[in-house]
């Protein structure tokens, strides 16, 4: 431990020299810091040499996932989403459920030890998708808006929806092993979704209210504005956990009722000389946005050092199939038939169905299983099984995501067609802004 931080702000150094050559090409900041993650971990050099289950793994864990799902829901603007609702209605609501469903059947035919609860929540493990492994996708102008969109939404809103499916099955499979009882699990249940959606909703009404005040009477000064946000994220996440509550649906909730309240008072007031509350949404945002940008890089490093490195050495032809499954066939097929009866082109359906990789949600979960007390009776297998799926999906991913996005971006421009075009209102693809 005492060269980790030393070698992880140096990796933090050496990234920052070099990000503006490597943006926009087929090397990701996740592919790297995950490699030098892998270089530096107690596999290889030692530098960094921390337990899995340590309090300050969970910790960086928890706080990662606390800001990025508080900075996707605040995002969410509802009058916005409802003009290109279509796509990431059906991933969500069609594509994710059945990718669960194929998830939960491929493991229980290639990893035959799992017991069912473990093949469930190895699927939930593996359900939710993460833009940043493919950041080109969802940024790129000349792609579809309607694509890029539907992509970012799914990724956005996702995370926070398997939060408490990941609780639910947890407690079902920690039930079937006898690790708690029946009762115990209801119970506990009903607490963390209850007070974790108490303490968000209060969280991120009272951040609102304070910005929202704050602007019209010009009291607030504008860092402090920028910290407001991160601090919402906070207190809706610590002050769930001592009721009972889940902090990751608090923090879930609380940026989805920051985002409601704030864009629901810029709408109201736009045309009446308070501009400058719109004008600052982004600003505010930005300390939220780089924080978390933050923390991300540095769990990608501790998941190269603390679980890749481990998980290699257990890896099998079982392990490596399921990975490949996971990103192929569980994640494509339900989003081919998500699409159905929007009369989508082949090469729109392999694109989006392509482009699901599993990152930072994924390495949240695994750590706080392997954090619990009380282990699964298969827990090593499950957990090698979604570091590899991880590890394979940073990769492939990240590698082709600014190639197909080019690729897909020059058929899209021989071959536009109406049910592709952006919402009105939206930029047209290739379109500045």
């Amino acid at each position: 431990m005492t060269w980790a931080l030393p070698a992880i702000a140096a990796m933090l150094l050496a990234y920052s020299a070099v990000s503006g050559r490597i943006a926009g090409t087929p090397i990701t900041a996740p592919i790297i810091f995950t490699v030098g993650g892998l270089i530096l971990g107690a596999n290889a050099f030692g530098l960094i040499d921390v337990h899995a289950g340590a309090e300050v793994v969970k910790l960086l864990a928890e706080v990662t996932l606390g800001l990025v799902l508080f900075s996707d829901a605040s995002r969410v603007n509802l009058p916005t989403l409802r003009a290109e609702i279509s796509l990431p209605a059906r991933l969500l609501g069609i594509g994710l459920p059945l990718t669960i469903a194929a998830g939960f059947g491929a493991a229980l035919a290639t990893l035959g030890d799992l017991a069912w609860p473990e093949a469930l929540l190895l699927a939930v493990i593996l359900a939710p998708t993460d833009a940043a492994l493919g950041q080109t996708v969802v940024t790129l102008p000349i792609l579809p808006s309607r694509v890029r969109q539907g992509l970012n939404v799914e990724s956005g809103l996702n995370d926070g929806i398997c939060v408490p499916l990941f609780l639910v099955v947890l407690a079902v499979a920690q039930a079937e092993a006898g690790a708690i009882g029946g009762g115990a699990a209801a119970r506990l249940l009903t607490e963390q979704i209850g007070y974790g959606i108490l303490a968000g909703v209060v969280a991120g009404a009272i951040a609102a209210a304070l910005l929202i005040t704050g602007a019209r009477r010009r009291s607030l000064d504008p860092l402090w504005a920028q910290i407001i946000p991160v601090t919402a994220a906070a207190l809706a996440y610590t002050a769930a956990v001592p009721l009972g509550g889940s902090g990751f649906i608090a923090a879930f909730v609380g940026g989805l009722t920051f985002g409601a309240v704030r864009h629901r008072a810029t709408d109201h007031h736009e045309g009446g000389g308070t501009g400058g509350e719109a004008e600052g949404e982004d600003e505010e945002a930005d300390m939220l946005d780089e924080a978390g940008d933050v923390f991300s890089a540095v769990t990608f490093i501790v998941f190269g050092a603390v679980l890749l490195g481990p998980a290699l050495g257990h890896l099998s032809w079982a392990v490596l199939g399921y990975a490949v499954l996971s990103l192929t066939v569980v994640r494509m097929v339900p989003v081919a038939l998500s699409l159905i009866g929007t009369h989508p082109r082949g090469p729109t359906v392999a694109f989006v169905g392509w482009f699901g990789p599993r990152g930072l949600a994924t390495i949240v979960f695994v750590i706080l299983i392997l954090e619990e007390p009380d282990e699964l009776p298969h827990e090593g297998l499950l957990v090698t099984t979604a570091v590899i799926t991880i590890a394979l999906s940073v990769l492939a991913h990240g590698l082709s995501a600014a190639p197909l996005a080019d690729r897909y971006a020059a058929w899209f421009r021989r071959h536009p067609r109406r049910e592709d075009q952006p919402a009105p209102g939206t930029p047209a693809p290739g379109t500045p802004g």
